[in-house]
């Protein structure tokens, strides 16, 4: 079974981790993870230039290492970064001084305190330890722009009927997600910014 939205008994089970921003006003908190990648990521900013929208790269340590230019120019841009481990570790499956210390190696190339867990699968030992120096950063809506076997026009669609007001929102920023990306993000953007929406980046107020 596919989730568009967050279950809200998943969101209440996890109270500790930021899952949206405020409801009472019309922004939307646009997220990128897995990058920054050669032609993707600067493609991606060109669109959110257009657009005039600010997001939140969720970057890999090791992808950072391999482009740091990329990180630069995604800063000069206005958005912001968070850390989303060196190696894209699942937390489920990894030991906890594992997964925490392949955070702390991505720490080293990110300047930030904002971390997301890789598939959004942390282990309440990993949370607890890592909440003492990130803001844990989750989302309410998921855009499965990876997911190769579904059409771009079901992305969107779901998409769109899924946020709302402080909605976090999560696409990727890497090779395997882009033919649904670069279909998705411009029709995305234009459809709330039409309806009164603004996109900002999330900023430690959220």
């Amino acid at each position: 079974m596919i989730y568009w939205a967050t279950p809200l008994f998943i969101i209440r089970l996890y109270k500790s981790l930021i899952w949206h921003g405020k409801r009472d006003k019309k922004v939307i908190y646009l997220t990128f993870d897995d990058g920054p990648t050669p032609l993707i990521t600067k493609k991606v900013l060109d669109i959110l230039d257009g657009f005039g929208a600010k997001a939140t790269f969720f970057c890999l340590g090791r992808n950072v290492e391999r482009n740091p230019e990329l990180c630069i120019e995604i800063l000069n841009k206005g958005h912001t970064i968070g850390n989303h481990s060196y190696s894209h570790l699942k937390g489920w499956r990894t030991p906890v001084k594992e997964y925490v210390r392949d955070v702390e190696l991505a720490a080293q190339l990110i300047d930030s305190k904002l971390f997301r867990p890789p598939y959004g699968r942390i282990r309440q030992l990993q949370s607890k330890i890592l909440i003492k120096r990130y803001r844990i950063i989750m989302w309410d809506v998921l855009s499965h722009d990876y997911n190769q076997k579904l059409p771009a026009k079901m992305c969107l669609r779901n998409v769109i009927r899924s946020t709302k007001n402080g909605s976090i929102v999560v696409f990727h920023d890497s090779v395997k997600a882009s033919k649904n990306l670069f279909e998705v993000l411009p029709k995305f953007l234009e459809h709330f910014i039409n309806v009164g929406y603004s996109f900002k980046p999330i900023q430690d107020n959220i």
